[in-house]
């Protein structure tokens, strides 16, 4: 009995730290973001276009590490619905743990959420599960309204500027398409926000996603701040690629003329 109570011990003190946001500044993360592509704006207010596109941000601010230390850190702003596709140097691999953190501008009680999908050949993407137990009979308003971070899974900006909403890999594995030990592409997609059903986008559960919406301005939408890598494919080392070098060369020498 004690031996069964010490596993689920265990079992519960790993799925809490998986759980727990991760700061830009902690050594298990080994690489960030190298190259993005496919940047799509969304409207500051979906529910009128005449308005336009938000336009904060240069995309080539999200390269590199996220600000540490809660402030101000140039972000690119998505607006509602909109997304954008971000490449590595080293392929993101399944390890133990969370495998990638996402980070945004998000401030207490403010917000701003984004669903997170994978690609390991940049054509076919997958979503991560997520979970959002967000009321949606009222509004959650700019400003004025606010959302329980501990109501919201699998959603990036969950977790407050500094620190990383982490993401496990292992969730995906077995998916058709995927390869979860070498994913070479992560795709950002604001989720709205708005309640109503005409422009309303859902989780994995069929749950309306409520977040601060409108926000009809430059910044509208998700504001990514960076992309950290837990569990990366390391680069060969010199002595690995000499050794490859002189297999090739005995194999060619032993080859009959």
């Amino acid at each position: 009995m004690n031996r069964l109570l010490l596993l689920f011990l265990l079992i519960w003190i790993g799925q809490s730290l998986t759980a727990s946001p991760i700061s830009a500044t902690d050594p298990s993360i080994v690489g960030w973001v190298t190259g993005y592509q496919d940047l799509i704006r969304g409207p500051m207010d979906i529910s009128d276009p005449s308005k336009g596109d938000a336009s904060f941000g240069d995309p080539n601010d999200v390269l590199g590490p996220a600000g540490a230390d809660g402030g101000s850190h140039p972000v690119v702003s998505l607006g509602d619905g909109g997304s954008i596709v971000l490449t590595f140097a080293n392929p993101i691999a399944n390890g133990p743990g969370a495998d990638f953190a996402v980070f945004s501008n998000s401030f207490e009680g403010w917000y701003e959420l984004a669903f997170v999908e994978v690609s390991s050949d940049g054509i076919a993407f997958h979503r991560f599960d997520s979970i959002s137990l967000t009321q949606a009979d009222t509004q959650v308003e700019w400003v004025s309204g606010s959302i329980n971070p501990a109501d919201i899974t699998n959603l990036a900006g969950k977790d407050l500027a500094g620190y990383g909403t982490l993401f496990d890999l292992e969730e995906l594995a077995g998916t058709s398409g995927l390869n979860v030990n070498a994913v070479t592409h992560v795709k950002i997609i604001d989720v709205v926000g708005s309640i109503d059903p005409d422009y309303a986008r859902d989780d994995s559960q069929g749950n309306i996603i409520n977040d601060p919406w409108k926000t009809d301005f430059e910044t509208g939408g998700f504001d990514l701040d960076a992309i950290g890598v837990i569990n990366a494919i390391p680069e060969p080392s010199v002595l690995f690629l000499l050794f490859v070098g002189l297999g090739l060369v005995i194999r060619h020498a032993h080859r009959k003329p």
